[in-house]
């Protein structure tokens, strides 16, 4: 048998696996859709066997190349370390960061906090999607997404960077309207602006002294955009619950009014999620670093809300 010792066809074979398919893995090697499909063929050639089953749909390992790719991927991992190691203790963090974020949050604190982190680090090359899609980390070949929620149990590494807390608002006219709820069971009695972007979206859930409740409304207005929710809350159109980063700033100047203070909703987070098998490299811990400093430990947009449930 042929021995190859070429990595490069390695992390060709690697990058396939990985994303599903030759076009996917070019992409994320920045090379041609012929060339990796070449080096897999190399690779193959000189292990003597099949590793990948090819089709219109995309490319799947065999069993052989399963178990191939399961250990190779494992080596790879450990040079990418050591190379990584070294790189950040010699060079300027310097290189591309993928990124993908959610839209509100991404243009009103994450843009900025981008723009210093690059002026810092001139070397380092972004591309960044703000977006309400959840993006395929792995698929797209992402180093970093910022997720807002509970996230699902995965094989993806996950950094909590900092709470995210979600208020109920209304507009000073609208309570004068229909009146203040006292208790999350009066939210039936009312019409409700929500997020069509999450599922369940009809029901609101209260927590208090350990108890949850759980409510609806009458739905006046459904919305994929927190900003237009938050325009339809000033409008008098009804009540939203809303994350306290795009709330907050209504709340301080007076547009709206937090309903139902004393019942907060179960916190989430913010998440810096990464591709699983291999280590971050240094450009990439050292974003989420930043970004862990720069928004936590208690989120920088809370204080106008926290002094409204002081006063209540």
């Amino acid at each position: 048998m042929e021995q190859s010792s070429d990595l490069s066809d390695i992390g060709a074979l690697v990058a396939v696996v990985e994303t599903g398919s030759f076009s996917r893995a070019a992409e994320r090697l920045g090379l041609s859709k012929s060339i990796v499909s070449r080096r897999v063929a190399r690779l193959e050639a000189a292990l003597g066997a099949r590793l990948l089953t090819r089709s219109a749909q995309g490319a799947r390992p065999t069993d052989v190349g399963a178990d191939y790719f399961g250990r190779v991927r494992e080596a790879i991992a450990g040079l990418e370390a050591a190379r990584d190691a070294v790189a950040a203790a010699m060079a300027e963090i310097a290189g591309p960061i993928r990124l993908s974020a959610p839209l509100s949050f991404g243009i009103a604190y994450l843009a900025p906090a981008l723009a210093e982190f690059a002026a810092a680090h001139p070397r380092v090359e972004f591309d960044i999607a703000f977006d309400d899609r959840r993006a395929d980390i792995i698929g797209e070949g992402l180093d970093l997404a910022v997720r807002i929620g509970q996230l699902a149990d995965s094989t993806l590494i996950a950094r909590k960077l900092v709470p995210i807390r979600a208020v109920a608002i209304a507009s000073p006219a609208y309570l004068a309207r229909m009146g203040t709820p006292s208790h999350p069971r009066e939210i039936a009695d009312h019409d409700v602006l929500l997020y069509a972007n999450v599922a369940p979206s009809e029901s609101w859930r209260f927590d208090v002294g350990g108890r949850s409740e759980y409510v609806k409304g009458r739905a006046r207005l459904r919305a994929n955009s927190g900003e237009m929710l938050l325009a339809a809350a000033e409008a008098g159109l009804g009540i939203a619950m809303l994350p306290t980063f795009i709330a907050s700033p209504a709340i301080s100047s007076g547009a709206v009014d937090v309903v139902l203070g004393e019942w907060t909703r179960g916190e989430t987070g913010l998440y810096a999620v990464m591709p699983p098998g291999r280590s971050a490299t240094a450009r990439v811990r050292a974003l989420v670093d930043f970004l862990a400093a720069r928004f936590g430990p208690e989120p920088t947009w809370d204080p106008c809300w926290e002094a409204t449930k002081a006063a209540r």
